[in-house]
C-alpha cells in the first residue's frame, strides 16, 4: 500500500513508523526541514519538505498513485485542503484527517465532510477520543487501561498486578479450572520492557503489566482476582477546562450523578465560558499547582485526580500535590512519552497518551478486512482487533483446538448474537461471529488475513 502521511509531528511520526514496519511505501511530509531530517535518519520511509495542501507538494510525494493519504499536521485547515487536492486531482481513494476544532465536527454541520462538499473518509477528532479514554477508565477503577469492544459487550484490561495478588505465580490454566464460569482471558503480559502472549502453562509474577479479556458483566468479579478492589470515585477533580476537560465533566455531569465534581482552570475568560457550559460542577479559577487552591479543591478528599491541561509539567506536578493530600488515584495525561515509565514509577496510577489514543483510531480505518474495533498497546507492541469472521476465514468451522495460530497471536473472546463466549477447546467460530484477537507487532498481517476474504487481501 502506498500511503502519504501529512504533518511529522508525535501522531504523523509513529503512523509512519508503524506502516513502515508492515512494508508499506510511505512517504511523510512536513514543513519542518528539521523533522524531515531526523525522521529521514529514523525511519524506513521517503521524506520531503513541503506544504501538504500545495498540489505540487503532493505530486512530488507520489500522489497519483497513492492509495491512502493521512493528513495529521497541526492546522485543521491543511488537513482539510490536503484530504481535497488528494480527491479533487489525485482521485486518492482513502482520505483520513485530524480535526481538532469542535466547531467543524458539531452534528449540525455533519455534511460538511461529504463527497460533494469535502471528501474526507475518516475524521479524527483526538480530544473526543482521549476523553471517552479517560471516561472508561473512570468506569473500571483500578485499571491502567481499558477498552470496549462489541458494542460494550468485551472489555479488554490492563492492570499491573503486586506481591498481594491471589493470582500471581499461579498457572494460567487453573484460572479456567478454579473459575469456570468466569468469562475470563488473559491474552498478553508485559514483563521486562517486553510484550508476551503467554501460553497456559505460564504464569503471572508481582510487578507484570497484565492485559485480560473479559465479559463486561464479569468485570466487576474479575478485578479482585487481579488484586484490584477499587470503588469507583465519588468525587473527582478535574485539572484543565480545555476541550477534552469540558467533555469529561459533561459525561460526569450525565452518567456519573453521584459523583461530586471540581474542575481548575488558569484562564480566566475559559472559566468562566465552562462554568455557563456546565450544571453542577464547581469551577475554580487558578493554577493547580498552587498547594491552596488545590487543597479547596481537595477539602473534601477527592477520590481521583484528572490532570488534563496542555503542559505535561503542570499534569504530573498536580497530580503528585493532591496524592500528598491524599486523592487515591491520578490520572495523568502526558504528551511527552519520555515523561510516561517516569511517572509510574512516582505513583501516579494512569498515564493517558492522547498520541498513542489517536494512532489507535487511525490504524483501525488502515487495516483491511472486515474490522470493527482497534486499539494499540506500548507503541504498537500489540493490538487487538475485532473483526467479522467471514466464510473464508481460517478460523471458522472447526474446534479452536483444531486450528493452528499463528505465533505470537491469541484469542481473546468470540461474540455470537448478544452472546459473549470465552475461547476453548472446543469453541466452534462462525460465520459472522465477531471475534477479538491480540496479535504482536509482527503478526498483525496475519490477523488481517483472518478477517480478509480470499483474493480481496491481495
Amino acid at each position: 500500500m502506498k500511503v502519504i502521511v501529512c504533518g511529522a509531528g508525535q501522531v504523523g511520526s509513529n503512523i509512519a513508523r508503524q506502516l513502515a514496519q508492515e512494508s508499506n511505501d510511505v512517504t511523510l511530509i512536513d514543513q519542518s526541514a528539521e523533522l524531515v531530517r531526523k525522521f529521514g535518519d529514523e525511519l524506513d520511509v521517503r521524506t520531503m519538505v513541503g506544504h501538504a495542501s500545495y498540489p505540487d507538494a503532493l505530486e512530488r510525494a507520489g500522489a497519483y498513485d497513492a492509495d491512502m493519504i493521512i493528513a495529521v499536521t497541526y492546522s485543521d485547515e491543511v488537513n482539510m485542503v490536503a484530504c481535497q487536492i488528494a480527491h479533487s486531482i489525485f482521485d486518492i481513494p482513502k482520505k483520513i484527517a485530524r480535526i481538532r476544532a469542535q466547531q467543524y465536527t458539531n452534528p449540525l454541520w455533519a455534511h460538511l465532510f461529504s463527497r460533494e462538499n469535502l471528501p474526507i473518509d475518516v475524521i479524527i477528532s483526538p480530544e473526543i477520543e482521549v476523553a471517552h479514554a479517560i471516561e472508561r477508565r473512570l468506569k473500571v477503577p483500578g485499571a491502567f487501561d481499558t477498552v470496549s469492544f462489541g458494542d460494550g459487550k468485551v472489555q479488554v484490561i490492563g492492570v499491573r498486578l503486586d506481591e498481594n495478588c491471589p493470582i500471581v505465580n499461579t498457572p494460567l490454566k487453573q484460572l479456567t479450572e478454579l473459575f469456570p464460569d468466569l468469562n475470563v482471558v488473559v491474552v498478553a503480559i508485559y514483563r521486562d520492557g517486553k510484550m508476551i502472549v503467554p501460553a497456559s502453562g505460564d504464569q503471572m509474577f508481582p510487578d507484570d503489566e497484565v492485559y485480560f479479556a473479559a465479559d463486561t458483566d464479569h468485570v466487576a468479579r474479575a478485578m479482585p482476582l487481579f488484586g484490584h478492589e477499587e470503588q469507583e470515585a465519588r468525587s473527582i477533580v478535574i485539572v484543565g477546562g480545555g476541550n477534552i476537560g469540558l467533555h469529561l465533566a459533561k459525561y460526569v455531569e450525565k452518567n456519573m450523578r453521584n459523583v461530586s465534581l471540581k474542575l481548575i482552570e488558569n484562564n480566566r475568560a475559559r472559566a468562566e465560558k465552562i462554568t455557563e457550559e456546565l450544571d453542577r460542577t464547581v469551577v475554580l479559577h487558578g493554577s493547580a499547582i498552587d498547594p491552596e487552591l488545590l487543597q479547596e479543591a481537595n477539602e473534601a478528599r477527592a477520590e481521583t485526580i484528572v490532570a488534563l491541561t496542555n503542559d505535561d509539567q503542570v499534569n504530573i506536578l498536580s497530580s503528585l500535590l493532591a496524592k500528598g493530600q491524599g486523592t487515591k488515584t491520578a490520572v495523568t495525561l502526558i504528551n511527552n512519552p519520555v515523561f510516561g515509565n517516569l511517572v509510574t514509577s512516582l505513583g501516579i496510577e494512569v498515564v493517558v497518551d492522547p498520541r498513542a489514543t489517536t494512532v489507535s483510531e487511525i490504524l483501525r480505518h488502515i487495516r483491511r478486512g472486515r474490522i470493527r474495533g482497534l486499539h494499540s498497546f506500548r507503541d504498537g507492541a500489540a493490538e487487538v482487533v475485532e473483526g467479522d469472521a467471514l466464510e473464508t476465514s481460517l478460523l471458522v468451522g472447526k474446534p479452536l483446538r483444531d486450528i493452528k495460530l499463528p505465533p505470537g497471536t491469541i484469542i481473546g473472546a468470540v461474540i455470537k448474537g448478544s452472546k459473549v463466549e470465552i475461547p476453548r477447546g472446543e469453541t466452534v467460530i462462525q460465520e459472522d461471529d465477531r471475534v477479538i484477537i491480540l496479535g504482536l507487532q509482527e503478526s498483525i498481517h496475519k490477523v488481517e488475513e483472518m478477517f480478509s476474504v480470499g483474493l480481496e487481501f491481495f
